[in-house]
């Protein structure tokens, strides 16, 4: 077979694998090839990531008709928001490795136990983040390098956001 052909069945592997994984069918991740699984694995992940990406740039976008305040708040706020999202991402790494054993083992009784505890620490986490972001909105604010404007306007956006965490980290 010629490298362009080679190159063609291996572009068609790949689509059916992005099909396969956003029409979101049920499979064994431990029989198989190990690269078609990673890739079935990544897909979602990094359509998420590149989805909460956008969050940033559509608040941006609507509050730029405000000011320079209401944007200097967003951007401080959402480059907080993003170690939220490393916290958030980590406990989800953790969560599915634990459970992604416990499947491979079959153990479904152990998986789901697995699952419900990161669901717990999770939940634990967040809301120590939650009341700390809310209590300190406008220290994270002053910290982050903003002008007293900007603290005094945009304080209450930063308690809503940086209280709201529970959502970023359940969504992970």
């Amino acid at each position: 077979m010629s490298q362009t052909g080679t190159n063609r069945n291996k572009s068609a592997r790949y689509r059916a694998l992005i099909r396969q994984t956003l029409r979101g069918e049920e499979r064994d991740y431990t029989s198989g090839s190990i690269r078609e699984a990673i890739v079935l694995l990544a897909i979602p992940m990094i359509l998420e990531l590149g989805l909460e990406s956008v969050f940033a740039v559509v608040d941006m976008y609507f509050v730029g008709e405000l000011g320079k305040n209401a944007i200097q708040t967003v951007g401080l706020t959402e480059s907080v928001i993003s170690l939220v999202y490393a916290i958030a991402m980590g406990l989800s790494i953790a969560a599915t490795a634990t459970v992604a054993r416990r499947i491979g083992e079959k153990n479904r009784e152990g998986a789901s136990h697995a699952g419900a505890q990161a669901i717990i620490i999770s939940l634990l986490v967040t809301i120590i983040i939650s009341i700390l972001g809310f209590v300190f909105a406008a220290d994270v604010l002053r910290i982050m390098g903003a002008e007293p404007d900007v603290v005094k306007e945009g304080t209450n956006f930063a308690r809503i956001m940086l209280g709201g965490s529970v959502v970023i980290v359940l969504l992970f």
